[in-house]
């Protein structure tokens, strides 16, 4: 199986920490030259002192927050242009909960602009390389909620449904080139957001944190939280040579906790 990334750049978004940082943690290890991009200088340059490095292997980062779209799109177009990317991964952190009802059209508006605005931007970006180079991987981390929507999650069920659908389409429009777009669903994983999650259901519930935990884990077929590296390696698979012919999929990474197919 190749799963060699030797030569190749990826450009990770989001990746400082959580499931950004650990698929660049693996992207690194199958040997891809790794781009971190974030809002914080600091915990960027620390990342990248942390990824594997081989021999003729380089890492860098990226400073942008993805609250300001117009900075995103201007510091990637400036980097594309001395720059190939035969790797976009698209992350950021997701919105905040509640019902959609009660949501703001503002809610909703920062979020689009948070994940598909960006996520666009930064993919016009990069795709002239990719397809110069006949090779090319977009991977979109989105949720599980593209199946089966999560309750208390309005906005961000929304917004996850509508980047799913964009690169479903892109999948078509792209193949052709050697482009590959697909999307990876984290499930319960040991990050932040599931610490942000946990801690709201059992603020909204008046239960604990543990409680909310166990209640959680009993729901997994797996009976546990799965790791951020775990999911870290299903998206440098899909990075990979050896995943070619899969496009325009949504892959969950949870433990067998989606009730569908």
């Amino acid at each position: 199986m190749n799963l060699d990334l030797s030569g190749k750049t990826a450009l990770v978004c989001g990746s400082t920490q959580g499931l950004g940082y650990a698929s660049a943690v693996e992207l690194a290890l199958l040997g891809c030259n790794v781009v971190l991009m974030a809002r914080n200088e600091a915990k960027l340059i620390e990342a990248a002192k942390s990824l594997s490095k081989k021999e003729g292997q380089s890492h860098h980062y990226l400073v942008a927050d993805f609250t300001n779209t117009a900075t995103v799109k201007t510091v990637i177009n400036e980097f594309a242009k001395n720059n190939t990317i035969h790797i976009l991964v698209n992350n950021t952190g997701g919105p905040a909960g509640g019902p959609a009802l009660s949501a703001t059209t503002d809610e909703f508006l920062l979020a689009f602009n948070n994940h598909l605005i960006n996520n666009h931007n930064l993919t016009q970006a990069v795709v002239p390389g990719m397809k110069a180079a006949g090779f090319g991987r977009i991977i979109n981390i989105i949720s599980t909620s593209v199946k089966i929507p999560l309750a208390g999650l309005g906005v961000s069920n929304t917004i996850r449904g509508a980047v799913a659908s964009w690169a479903k389409t892109l999948a078509t429009e792209l193949g052709p080139f050697g482009i590959t777009v697909n999307n990876v669903l984290p499930g319960f994983t040991k990050t932040s957001r599931a610490d942000y999650v946990i801690a709201k259901k059992a603020g909204d519930t008046g239960k604990t944190e543990e409680e909310v935990l166990a209640e959680l884990v009993a729901e997994i077929p797996s009976r546990r939280i799965g790791q951020p590296e775990e999911f870290g390696a299903a998206v440098a698979f899909l990075c990979s040579p050896a995943a070619a012919y899969i496009n325009g999929i949504n892959l969950p990474v949870d433990g067998g906790r989606l009730g569908c197919l």
